[in-house]
């Protein structure tokens, strides 16, 4: 999803009824369903409802804030899963959010929020221990934006969730993972408790891929998520702190430019 972008949108209608593509400078961001918002197309949206899934009961109230747009794909997903959940979603690229409402509409009294801030700028406007989960899933030419894999961000993430709370962060990275393992650096110096989820062919450094970084002050739920990749259409693979540090360890934690002494 995007951060920042304001590059050509299209959406383009799919051979599913009701379906919809929604392109990005080029880039397939999300896929949309309106006629039934828990379909899940894309492998990695599936991988972070299955988070979404552990971490409450259906029909259970979640917090939730999202860190990029796009389509909306996912907050439609805990709409229609839990309703009357708080979700506030953080979408720079204003044009693309007014295409995606007009065309691809929410339901009413969805109780999503889209505010035009860039992800830092809107963490910064949220109140301590106020959300539930923090999913960032925002790209800017296929990259995670610098300023959401510092440590400085990694705190920011943390300082917003409430007990038990969880940082989800898409990654696009491929081996030796480099963006990845720096990611980890920061996130554990804040969220010390660290799980990667992503295809075997990724992890085999086979291609590129998705991994999903799942991150909180407390466990993580590695067994309950492996089991559920076990069954998945797509199945992936669930990395435990272990297994993390041997294939993840030795980033490097990247800090904000003033934090650097580089100035704002």
């Amino acid at each position: 999803m995007s951060e920042g972008q304001q590059a050509q949108v299209e959406i383009v209608a799919t051979d599913r009824p009701g379906a919809h593509l929604v392109r990005v400078g080029g880039r397939d961001q999300s896929l949309v369903d309106l006629d039934d918002p828990r379909h899940l197309a894309f492998d990695y949206v599936r991988r972070i409802a299955d988070v979404v899934d552990d971490h409450a009961p259906a029909g259970g109230d979640l917090r939730v804030l999202h860190v990029g747009g796009a389509g909306l794909t996912l907050p439609r997903y805990v709409a229609a899963t839990r309703p009357g959940s708080w979700q506030v979603v953080l979408e720079p690229d204003v044009a693309l959010t007014e295409r995606v409402r007009a065309e691809l509409p929410l339901p009413r009294r969805s109780g999503i929020r889209v505010r035009g801030d860039d992800g830092r700028t809107g963490l910064a406007a949220v109140r301590d221990d106020a959300v539930d989960l923090v999913v960032v899933d925002a790209f800017v030419d296929g990259e995670v934006p610098d300023d959401l894999v510092t440590l400085e961000a990694a705190g920011e993430l943390a300082r917003v969730l409430g007990a038990g709370g969880l940082a989800l962060v898409n990654v696009s990275d491929r081996a030796p993972f480099p963006l990845t393992r720096d990611l980890v650096a920061a996130l554990r110096e804040h969220l010390p408790h660290v799980l990667v989820a992503a295809e075997p062919a990724t992890l085999r450094a086979r291609r590129a891929g998705n991994l999903l970084v799942v991150a909180g002050a407390g466990a993580v739920p590695r067994e309950a998520l492996a089991a559920r990749a076990r069954s998945a259409g797509a199945p992936y693979r669930v990395l435990d702190d272990v297994a993390v540090a041997s294939s993840f360890g030795g980033g490097r934690v990247r800090r904000d430019p003033a934090a650097r002494g580089g100035g704002s």
